[in-house]
């Protein structure tokens, strides 16, 4: 399973050594052929301004759009979501609001219950975090917290608005994973 860390500017770190820690083949992503042969890829968390100037300059959109359309899967972090987003890649079918929660001083953690990943809640970071604003009809909402998105899933498609790679707890990591995994069997039949 090749996994990719787009590695522009934020933490992609944390998720690369996470998803080693899970058995990928992890590859940190700066230019487009880097891309070609992923199974997935993980937009982290960040200053998403900084991110998509990054993603335009490295000329990145189109191979990221190419990539979804191909039958890879991306799970987009905080401002990964955000870029996920219709503003942006449009490889999420919503809009998100920036900074939803407020500033950095707003930072918090909440158990957040994510159906599919198990019984147990993630323990969510929240950082300057966005929260999700009109879903569209094919987005599937995983989570809210105070009635608010925070988690989605549209197809290969997965954005959270917290930070799983700051904690010990690689479910979100898995589930990217394994709907790659499904994807490239499913492509095999």
């Amino acid at each position: 399973m090749r996994v990719g860390v787009l590695a522009s500017q934020g933490g992609f770190a944390r998720h690369a050594r996470m998803l080693s820690e899970l058995g990928a083949d992890v590859r940190e992503v700066r230019n487009a052929g880097e891309i070609a042969d992923l199974d997935a890829l993980v937009i982290p968390g960040g200053e998403s301004t900084t991110i998509a100037k990054a993603i335009e300059r490295d000329g990145l959109e189109e191979p990221i759009r190419s990539h979804v359309e191909a039958g890879g899967a991306v799970l987009g972090t905080c401002a990964g979501m955000i870029l996920l987003g219709r503003e942006h890649l449009g490889l999420l079918d919503a809009s998100t609001r920036r900074n939803a929660w407020g500033r950095q001083l707003a930072s918090f953690e909440a158990d957040v219950t994510i159906p599919g990943i198990g019984d147990e809640p993630i323990r969510a970071v929240f950082i300057r975090a966005p929260w999700i604003e009109d879903p569209g009809e094919d987005v599937e909402v995983l989570a809210e917290v105070d009635g608010h998105p925070v988690v989605v899933r549209q197809g290969r498609v997965v954005a959270c608005s917290f930070h799983p790679e700051l904690t010990d707890d690689s479910r979100l990591h898995a589930l990217l994973m394994a709907i790659a995994s499904a994807a490239r069997e499913r492509d095999a039949v």
